[in-house]
């Protein structure tokens, strides 16, 4: 029992500092240049932090039992982040075997907690359950459907996705570190940084649209 406290209480530590690294990194790629030297390697190290960060949560969750609701939360920044790089990657929607491989694990992996969502109870406020549920499922269905578009059209489409992904990635580090370490003032410690990561994602996509929008002209 012992040595089961002692891997717990380091596997939570892991989680911490990764996940307040992966903060600062994004901190830093949204402010700086985008496409330079200091953004594309923030970003990276972002979601290398990310990864640790979303392993880490998938271990208290399944190996120490955890709240049922961290893998939602863990689901919803893995995909996000791993969707905002592979749109990076591939600056296409051209079906990809991985990508929908990934989309349909995410679905099983929220429909597994909303299977076990009687038994595990509120044990966080409403607003954010739903929301982040409602906000990935529609994201996911966005990927799907994002393929019916003719290529000829997707042009820029590929570079508000990234904004708007990666911003959200961003978003559910923060909010669950905003969470949990002012769970006095919750709801509004998660929806709140939230709501402000989507204002700031809406204004780096109105911005590039009119960038892009001039440099036609």
């Amino acid at each position: 029992m012992e040595t089961n406290n002692l891997l717990h209480n380091a596997n939570i530590i892991m989680h911490v500092i990764f996940g307040s690294t992966a903060l600062a990194l994004g901190l830093i790629a949204l402010l700086s240049q985008k496409g330079n030297k200091l953004h594309k390697k923030s970003g990276k190290l972002f979601l290398w932090c990310l990864i640790v960060v979303i392993i880490t949560g998938l271990i208290g969750v399944f190996i120490f039992n955890r709240n049922t609701f961290l893998l939602v939360i863990t689901a919803d920044s893995a995909y996000l982040g791993f969707s905002g790089y592979r749109v990076l990657k591939n600056k296409s929607n051209k079906l990809k075997l991985l990508d929908v491989f990934v989309a349909i694990l995410t679905l099983m992996s929220v429909s597994y907690f909303l299977y076990c969502f009687k038994s595990i109870g509120m044990i966080w406020s409403p607003i954010i359950i739903y929301s982040t549920v409602g906000y990935l499922l529609f994201i996911i269905t966005y990927d799907f459907l994002r393929y019916l578009v003719p290529k000829s059209k997707y042009k820029n489409l590929w570079l508000y996705e990234h904004i708007l992904k990666m911003v959200s990635a961003f978003s559910a580090i923060l909010s669950a570190f905003s969470g949990t370490v002012f769970e006095d003032y919750q709801p509004y410690s998660q929806f709140l940084p939230s709501t402000l990561c989507m204002v700031i994602a809406i204004g780096f996509i109105i911005y590039y649209a009119k960038k892009n929008k001039s440099i036609k002209r």
